[in-house]
């Protein structure tokens, strides 16, 4: 994959930080620099969400590389939770408990701060990233975090989505990572017992994924 500028967009990891760090081996094995997208979902339900979070926040060890963070439905109810706006229980009953556990009871600030800022879509010439989808019967611009956090799509489903490649994540399956037609959904399932997975992209061709990798190799 060498010459090419690639761009390797991560599916939901879910506190699951073992299989982060072999998916990020693997990302560095391919190629010698590019950029990395998580879509979202880095907490709750795995064991490890603070492990997780502390990796992204720190950024990747190899020079040559640029690591891009997408906010995800679960970061969006954790935030929710915390500032009131929402009810706990709601959080807790959806992994909010086993990110309390990995904090030991209480989530720092700075991370709070960190994921209220984490942008929720990547709109390109080429490709849309996001974590859920896109709802092609409302202009892009005019889309909130309630769709583009939470919205799901049928898994055979292929919209034109204004000429672009949509990639995701959000709803999980383990027949992925799989591309139909103008889509790809990267989540894998990590923490229900499927793989954490990326799809790669080269940044200045059109169209679908070159590849798609997963934590110890290629799928």
């Amino acid at each position: 994959m060498n010459g090419r500028r690639l761009t390797f967009a991560v599916g939901d990891i879910h506190g699951c930080l073992a299989e982060l760090d072999a998916l990020l081996a693997a990302i560095e094995s391919a190629a010698p620099g590019g950029r990395v997208i998580f879509l979202g979902d880095l907490v709750d339900r795995g064991p490890e969400s603070r492990g997780v979070v502390e990796r992204i926040m720190a950024g990747p060890a190899k020079p040559g590389w640029q690591w891009i963070t997408l906010k995800g439905n679960h970061e969006d109810m954790l935030l929710s939770a915390r500032k009131g706006l929402a009810e706990m229980s709601s959080w807790l009953m959806n992994g909010g408990d086993e990110t309390l556990e990995s904090y030991g009871g209480a989530i720092p600030l700075s991370h709070l701060v960190w994921m209220a800022e984490l942008p929720s879509i990547i709109v390109e010439p080429y490709r849309i990233f996001v974590h859920a989808g896109v709802e092609e019967t409302i202009p892009l611009e005019e889309q909130g975090d309630d769709i583009l956090l939470w919205m799901r799509i049928e898994p055979n489903y292929s919209g034109y989505y204004w000429g672009k490649h949509v990639c995701h994540g959000h709803t999980p399956s383990r027949s992925n990572p799989r591309t139909v037609g103008n889509r790809t959904n990267v989540d894998s399932g990590a923490v229900f017992g499927g793989v954490l997975s990326c799809a790669v992209f080269d940044d200045d061709v059109p169209g679908g994924p070159l590849d798609f990798l997963v934590a110890g190799g290629r799928r």
